[in-house]
């Protein structure tokens, strides 16, 4: 291997590896809401609203910082936001009050915001053309297994200490990764496109940068909008699963088990039930592969895994976890042996695996393509910005699943008792998935103008400079 290629896999190892953290922090939250709220004597809604703003401040401060990316070095600002979080994150472990939380979370938010904006900026001037959705898939990926981390370090670490443990030894790591980005390479603006390949090798630079008058014309592109309304309506049907965890507590309880071998068994199952997650780089592929063919396809394609995301996920909840057979010991290696026993012998844990497998199988058909289309459709120094407002767009979404499920909740509760009043809630809460696919289906002859004229305008600009 060169030493260039070096450079581009260490730095994209970086940046994906980083990338999870984001969502290492939002997953850690919802495992934990029953004991900080107990802790710092609030009620357990108000930890929603805590996580719902959280989410907020990331998203809105990555529309600065995604514009920032657009015309600074990039390197130096990722470092500066990943400080801001850890220091956020540190401070979180502090908080003595429901304020002082909130606040925590706020910096915390901001210093995330740089970390999804600025680092798809970088990622997509490492990314080849024509593996876009396969390596950002990687990117995409390690958010998602980002959350899932995050919840198994609640749940399992503070059945052992405290709340307050996984937030320390979440600060503690992030200082120490602040060292790699030290070693990264600031990427090119435009490096990866092939439009500007001759420039590239005439080790001449793309002077193009971002200005504020450029904005509104980037929002009011058809594609950019349908992928902002997309990720909106995906992400309130993602955005509600975060309450999985509680789910299966709450399913785990009904068997008769204590809540801390529920905690810890609902971390375990959460975790085992995004294992097709891992076939994103397959999905991102397959999207690279057919978008040849047709600068359609990879919408298309899309389309048909998000809409059977919603019946697959409907029957996962309401698939019962029936004749689990469980230690009572709240030993987290005791009790995963266990469970991937009943993994192997229980029909219906096996059926149920099988179910989520096909579910976040399909769910991860979106991520990649939908970053590859981004990437696509804008020019290289407007990509960091619109995905800071696509990610607005998405967290918004995010944020009306989440705090839409309580406010369901509370209404469905007075009806049906727990579990069944959870399976339903968040039954209805994946049919956002019928507009999400929708907007692919009609983003797809926009798609062919978009692309079309992005390398129009870059071979012209190749050519000039």
């Amino acid at each position: 291997m060169s030493l260039q290629k070096f450079k581009v896999v260490y730095a994209i190892s970086v940046y994906v590896s980083l990338a999870a953290f984001d969502n290492i922090v939002i997953g850690l939250f919802p495992p934990l809401f029953s004991n900080i709220s107990s802790d710092l004597h609030v009620a357990i809604s108000s930890m929603g609203v805590i996580s719902a703003v959280n989410i907020l401040a990331t998203s809105f401060s990555s529309l600065f910082w995604g514009y920032l990316s657009g015309k600074y070095h990039r390197k130096r600002l990722i470092i500066f936001g990943t400080m801001i979080w850890v220091v956020g994150v540190y401070l979180t472990s502090l908080s003595n009050s429901y304020v002082h939380l909130l606040s925590c979370q706020i910096i915390t938010g901001i210093g995330l915001g740089c970390v999804a904006s600025i680092g798809f900026s970088a990622l997509t001037d490492y990314v080849p053309y024509h593996s876009r959705g396969m390596i950002l898939s990687l990117w995409g990926m390690s958010q998602g297994f980002g959350g899932i981390a995050g919840a198994l370090i609640a749940s399992i670490i503070s059945t052992m200490a405290n709340w307050r443990l996984p937030f320390e030894i979440l600060a503690l790591i992030g200082m120490v990764l602040i060292v790699f980005y030290f070693f990264v390479e600031e990427p090119r603006f435009g490096n990866t496109e092939p439009e500007l390949k001759r420039l590239m090798e005439l080790g001449m630079n793309y002077t193009y940068r971002i200005s504020i008058s450029q904005v509104v014309a980037m929002i009011g592109k058809r594609s950019n909008l349908l992928l902002f309304l997309q990720g909106f309506f995906m992400n309130i049907a993602t955005g509600s699963l975060i309450w999985l965890p509680t789910l299966y507590i709450s399913k785990i309880e009904e068997l008769g088990y204590s809540t801390k071998i529920a905690m810890i068994v609902a971390a375990f199952l959460f975790g085992i039930f995004q294992i097709g997650g891992t076939l994103s780089s397959f999905f991102g592929y397959l999207g690279d592969v057919l978008q040849r063919k047709s600068y359609k396809a990879r919408a298309l394609i899309t389309a048909v895994f998000v809409f059977l995301t919603m019946p697959l996920y409907i029957l996962l909840f309401i698939f019962p976890i029936d004749q689990l057979s469980l230690p009572d010991t709240t030993n987290s290696v005791t009790l995963f042996f266990s469970l991937l026993g009943d993994l192997m012998t229980n029909p219906w844990v096996l059926t149920l695996f099988v179910i989520s497998l096909f579910a976040s199988a399909a769910q991860s058909a979106n991520t990649p393509n939908w970053l590859a289309l981004i990437t696509d459709v804008n020019l290289p120094e407007h990509r960091g910005t619109v995905f800071s407002i696509a990610n607005l767009a998405n967290s918004l979404g995010r944020t009306v699943g989440n705090l839409g499920i309580g406010a369901i909740l509370a209404i469905v509760s007075i009806y049906i008792h727990s579990p069944s009043d959870y399976i339903l809630t968040m039954s209805l809460l994946q049919l956002p998935l019928i507009p999400s696919a929708l907007c692919y289906v009609f983003m797809a002859k926009y798609n062919v103008r978009d692309i079309y004229s992005v390398k129009k305008t870059l071979v012209k600009r190749g050519k000039i400079m």
